[in-house]
């Protein structure tokens, strides 16, 4: 059974980005999967000098245990969320390099029209160092997210719920080629 790991760059519980997310993990189909905690410290070198937070070395034990991992990313100011970065920047800090060839889907979820595009642009920049295999298409940006969504957390737009199921399947394809 594949290892999907899933990471809201949200922390509010009803999140769109959230629920995209679940949205993605049911098209992903059966798998065993994990949704990342990123509740994690602020990053500070001092902190640092103190010896890795054990709940930075579990998300970063995720990433690396996973065969892929799915991102879902808000848009806050025209950039990913400060939690996401956060996160992103404790991983880089913990020798493990878990995101090398790493399989990771990416999508938005947005209050405003462009659905998260410059947050996928943000993200796909701030990912670059880490070498992971960030697939290219299909985009799924989620615009007017508060609206696409039924009272169970399923997507409600068949366009973007065929985009989600056509990157989730193409996320599964990646994960399941020998490394």
């Amino acid at each position: 059974m594949l290892k999907l790991l899933g990471i809201s760059g949200a922390l509010r519980a009803a999140s769109t980005n959230t629920k995209l997310l679940h949205e993605a993990v049911r098209l992903f189909g059966p798998c065993d999967v994990t949704q990342a905690n990123l509740r994690l410290p602020l990053y500070d070198g001092d902190l640092e000098a103190e010896g890795i937070p054990s709940e930075v070395m579990t998300l970063a034990e995720q990433i690396r245990d996973a065969d892929a991992v799915v991102i879902s990313t808000p848009e806050y100011n025209k950039m990913i969320s400060g939690v996401l970065k956060n996160a992103l920047d404790w991983v880089s800090r913990t020798g493990v390099k878990p995101w090398e060839g790493k399989p990771v889907a990416i999508m938005s979820a947005a209050a405003g029209r462009a659905g998260g595009e410059r947050s996928q642009y943000s993200l796909r920049w701030a990912m670059t160092p880490f070498n992971a295999n960030l697939l290219q298409a299909p985009e799924v940006l989620v615009a007017d997210s508060s609206n696409v969504f039924d009272n169970q957390g399923r997507l409600i737009n068949e366009q973007t719920e065929a985009a989600l199921q056509k990157l989730m399947t193409a996320l599964r394809e990646a994960a399941s080629k020998p490394v």
